[in-house]
């Protein structure tokens, strides 16, 4: 896999939320098609990433903000938008085609793994708009590819993470902690640097075991590799690993049943109830892909398709943060995320990104 880097080109920011109009370029896509029409005619796709539509994380908040686009705009579910599940890497091309060859709109790439099929298929489809999540285009040194019919839209995972690195902190009895992350890349070391330094910057002396899958499909693995680190004295595991992250959970309510004290940081979406019965989410990193999917999808529709432009959600957008469901964080972590979450909104605090990052922060 090339290695890539993120937030090199100016930002599009767009306030998750907000429907901001007139913001697509001049050459952006544009059928004519405007009010009821556009609405009645318009078709969205999208091609998950082999973690599946139903992975409990990722994928699955993005198909529930395109459902939510569906019901909300009268599309019918397999007609107006729909979905096409990759069981492995080679079906994201094909899958992409099909859309294209189908006459949707817009169809969106689930994930950083569909970077390259994206970028072949809209070179191959000039007249068909997609929106990659997750990444940015880039050519073989690094530079941003900015093509009309591609949307990138980004979010500052380290942020969010950052936050929920604070939760843990507060809340570990033995001072160990671990992460697992799905596929190493920079992207997902964007989640391990920001757990890493919200965990340091509330206790420095805590050890933190990182861990990576190199699956995002695989919960056998995230189950056994949670059982070593929970023997190893972690009590509390953050995962970033989409449906690999679910044999985490497996492995964590396996050992509180009996009677042990851990827990499960979730990714993407409130993953609270992937910890029931017994109880073991302590808090999740709640990244809005489903807002970013239904806004993105309202702009195409209303011809403002923010083509060849990053479209960035983060704290400031309410992109990025901790889940709603925080009755197993105490009133002092909570109190400390907010004041954490300050210091990084007016800029007195820079979350680490890359290892490099995190080493300078804490030499």
């Amino acid at each position: 896999m090339k290695k890539r880097k993120f937030g090199m080109a100016l930002s599009f920011v767009l306030a998750a939320g907000t429907i901001l109009g007139a913001c697509g370029t001049d050459d952006a896509k544009d059928d004519g098609k405007t009010g009821d029409d556009a609405a009645k005619n318009f078709k969205v796709g999208m091609v998950t990433d082999t973690g599946g539509v139903d992975d409990k994380s990722f994928n699955q908040s993005a198909w529930e903000g395109m459902q939510k686009f569906g019901a909300e705009f009268g599309l019918a579910e397999g007609e107006g938008y729909k979905y096409l599940q990759s069981a492995q890497q080679a079906d994201y091309e094909p899958n992409l085609t099909k859309f294209a060859d189908a006459g949707f709109d817009l169809t969106y790439g689930i994930g950083f793994l569909l970077e390259d099929p994206v970028q072949k298929i809209a070179e191959q489809n000039p007249d068909s708009n997609f929106a990659l999540v997750d990444s940015l285009l880039m050519d073989e040194n690094w530079n941003p590819v900015w093509l009309d019919n591609v949307a990138n839209i980004t979010f500052k995972e380290h942020q969010g993470s950052f936050l929920v690195g604070v939760v843990a902190a507060k809340h570990s009895k033995t001072g160990k902690v671990g992460f697992i992350g799905g596929v190493d890349s920079p992207l997902i070391k964007k989640f391990e640097n920001g757990f890493k330094a919200g965990v340091k910057s509330v206790d420095p002396s805590i050890e933190i075991i990182s861990q990576y899958a190199g699956d995002f499909n695989a919960p056998e693995k995230g189950a056994s590799i949670s059982a070593t680190m929970y023997q190893q004295g972690a009590d509390i595991i953050y995962h970033a690993a989409g449906g690999t992250g679910n044999g985490v959970f497996t492995e964590a309510k396996n050992r509180k049943a009996k009677g042990e004290d851990v827990w499960v940081i979730g990714v993407d979406r409130d993953q609270h109830e992937e910890g029931l019965p017994e109880n073991v989410t302590l808090t999740s990193m709640i990244k809005r892909v489903d807002i970013a999917v239904y806004e993105v999808s309202k702009l195409a529709m209303e011809g403002n398709f923010p083509g060849g432009k990053e479209t960035v959600f983060g704290l400031e957008e309410n992109g990025v943060g901790i889940a709603p469901t925080t009755e197993n964080v105490s009133k002092e972590a909570l109190d400390l995320v907010e004041e954490y979450k300050q210091k990084i909104l007016s800029g007195e605090l820079e979350v680490p990104m890359t290892d490099e990052e995190f080493a300078a922060m804490f030499k």
